[in-house]
């Protein structure tokens, strides 16, 4: 090859900008206690609204027993009542944090299996649930008719207009020492700005430790059954 030629080929090092996209698949799986309310299969034409609860960092194992300590499950437990909802609470392995993947593969495995109404589908966690509630609704906000984060944080870059479509009641203590008021609040000034429809409750007083009162208040799950996805007001029975 003549030395003009290899003039010709020869590349500047440099770092160039670039982009790809390809679709991968992975195998997700998941333990999960699953609530089926009073009269669930009377009525085979019927569908149920459904809350995914998401516990805490001290809930995370193999024992299915550890997601009742605290919120939704502990409630449910205690005193199932007449509470109108199928409810599923999903445990997170040891060390990890919640995957978007595998609580929207959850979803639709329940969805697929169960007598879900999708227009009526909420979300809600706590501590580390309440990051996963935020993470969730954004990464899926067309799968949500409402969420609850209690005690979260998240990423306010990641706030666009689409999430404008998901009402939001955000809960915290205001002496939340482990995970600070205003990481909250950060959340609701960026969905604020978005134009979400968004409540936002602190407790006077109250530490990390904010899930007791939010989820021992009825107003919380009347609330979630005002919304549906379409973004209409609920009508008719639960």
């Amino acid at each position: 090859m003549a030395p003009a030629e290899l003039d010709r080929e020869r590349v500047e090092p440099m770092q160039e900008s670039r982009w790809f996209a390809r679709t991968v698949q992975k195998q997700v799986c998941a333990n999960y206690l699953l609530f089926l309310p009073p009269g669930y299969g009377d009525d085979r034409s019927r569908r149920w609204p459904l809350i995914l609860f998401l516990h805490g960092a001290g809930e995370r194992g193999s024992d299915l027993s550890l997601v009742k300590r605290h919120g939704l499950p502990k409630l449910l437990d205690e005193r199932p009542g007449d509470f109108p909802f199928i409810v599923v609470s999903p445990q997170c392995p040891d060390g990890e944090v919640w995957d978007v993947d595998v609580l929207l593969a959850l979803l639709d495995e329940v969805c697929e299996t169960h007598a879900v109404d999708r227009d009526r589908i909420y979300v809600t966690g706590l501590s580390m649930g309440g990051m996963g509630t935020f993470a969730l609704a954004l990464a899926a906000p067309e799968r949500f008719a409402a969420a609850a984060p209690v005690c979260g944080w998240g990423n306010p870059l990641q706030v666009r207009p689409e999430h404008a479509r998901v009402p939001f009641w955000v809960f915290h203590g205001e002496l939340d020492d482990k995970v600070p008021a205003a990481l909250s609040a950060q959340m609701v000034a960026a969905l604020q700005a978005v134009g979400a429809p968004v409540r936002y409750t602190v407790y006077p007083g109250v530490g990390h430790d904010a899930w007791t009162p939010t989820y021992a208040n009825a107003e919380l799950y009347q609330w979630f059954l005002a919304h549906r996805r379409s973004g209409e007001p609920a009508a008719g029975p639960v």
